[in-house]
């Protein structure tokens, strides 16, 4: 049986119409400003007060520039002279990074009666992590009757922390969440960063630098 909907864009029955996956496509720009006056911002953000519109598109124009909609429900709506795919290119590298650092996430993981050459094994490791500018997520996962003593779990974390102090620090404290104990570290600043712990096994010799030939 045929579908009976309407289409909102006049196309075939059943048919919906393409969402546009454009964030900037709302934004009015240059001829597609219809109101009569708009208040001007100079490339350099200086006021240049208030001005008939096909003017100030014509004085963007002139310099190749954009005339943008910074601000559509000021009274009368606030323009500024930009390159505007420009602007879209670096807010679209803006969100590019955003995400790229969001999945540079980093997990260490802990058991609540962890022996102290594993906890610094780990801690080495965390520090490389941060070292290279990844969060790092400590998770600490409760076993069997573990749970009974969550204190000595906190402990370990607090220690892995405070450890971590001098390339990282906590977002926020840890927490308990089912049978797992999380805090995630953020790095410092490079300039700030003072590693604790060599990625080297203690005791370990340096290799020797093969001779010339």
């Amino acid at each position: 049986m045929a579908n009976s909907f309407p289409s909102a864009t006049g196309g075939r029955p059943g048919q919906y119409p393409r969402r546009n996956l454009d964030p900037f496509a709302a934004i009015r720009r240059n001829h597609r400003i219809k109101v009569p006056q708009v208040r001007v911002i100079s490339p350099e953000g200086k006021q240049l007060g208030i001005l008939d519109t096909p003017k100030a598109v014509n004085l963007a124009l002139e310099v190749g520039l954009d005339l943008v909609e910074v601000a559509p429900t000021a009274q009368p709506p606030v323009c500024r002279i930009m390159d505007f795919g420009k602007y879209v290119y670096e807010e679209h590298k803006k969100h590019s990074h955003a995400r790229t650092t969001a999945s540079k996430i980093k997990e260490i993981e802990f058991s609540a009666r962890i022996e102290q050459h594993d906890f610094l094994t780990k801690l080495r490791h965390a520090e490389e992590f941060l070292s290279h500018g990844n969060k790092v997520k400590l998770r600490l996962k409760f076993r069997g009757r573990e749970m009974a003593h969550t204190e000595i779990g906190f402990d370990v974390i607090k220690r892995s922390v405070a450890d971590l102090a001098g390339m990282g620090h906590p977002d926020a404290d840890p927490k308990l969440i089912g049978r797992n104990i999380h805090v995630m570290l953020t790095p410092l600043p490079v300039n700030k960063r003072k590693p604790k712990f060599s990625l080297e096994e203690p005791g370990a010799e340096a290799e020797a630098p093969p001779s010339a030939v």
